[in-house]
């Protein structure tokens, strides 16, 4: 397996902003992150824009969780490894940079299909599923641990989904359930997991 050079990926990759930016640039030139530039993703990435503007507006982490995962300011960063066509991680990218930008916690991301040989080291039941967040400790930059590619209820939902047999509803169809279990969930299951998997690293 080829070795990863972690900080020379943290030092090109993309604040937050940044990263909404290229998006938001993508959607005037009619394309997505990728290099598919298939019809279907560049509207995905349309859709997923006004849902991160959505989010970026509205979602308040808890202050509670803040004061606590604080004491993690200085010794972790975290990458996250994501794409504009992607459902979850315009779910999950908002959140987890809002609550580590409360925190003091560095944050980054890079596209998936620009870096294939970090995702590879990264997959979930040997597929690349995305978004995948990577806790680096902070000096070393080594990976402490990792958490994706969805909260762990969504994950099963789309475990027995896959399981199904034929013929069995299109994933478009699948996907509408997914992002009505996200809106009714608030945030919360995203907020608690990424919490947990920081709170590891406090000591």
């Amino acid at each position: 397996m080829k070795i990863i050079d972690y900080k020379k990926i943290w030092d090109n990759a993309m604040t937050y902003p940044s990263y909404r930016e290229l998006i938001d640039r993508l959607i005037e030139e009619g394309k997505s992150t990728g290099p598919d530039q298939s019809q279907s993703l560049v509207d995905y990435t349309a859709l997923n824009a006004q849902r991160m503007k959505r989010i970026d507006k509205t979602y308040h982490p808890n202050q509670a969780l803040i004061e606590t995962l604080s004491k993690l300011k200085g010794k972790v960063l975290v990458l996250t490894i994501t794409e504009s066509w992607c459902g979850d991680a315009a779910q999950i990218v908002p959140v987890a940079s809002a609550l580590l930008d409360q925190v003091g916690t560095p944050s980054r991301l890079v596209l998936r299909d620009e870096n294939l040989d970090l995702i590879d080291q990264h997959l979930t039941n040997g597929g690349r599923s995305i978004p995948v967040v990577i806790v680096l400790d902070a000096k070393s930059l080594n990976v402490i641990s990792t958490w994706g590619p969805r909260p762990a209820e969504v994950q099963k939902m789309v475990m027995d989904y896959k399981s199904l047999p034929e013929p069995k509803s299109p994933y478009s169809e699948f996907s509408k359930q997914v992002q009505l279990w996200y809106a009714k969930d608030k945030y919360q299951s995203i907020e608690r997991e990424l919490s947990e998997l920081l709170a590891q690293n406090i000591g």
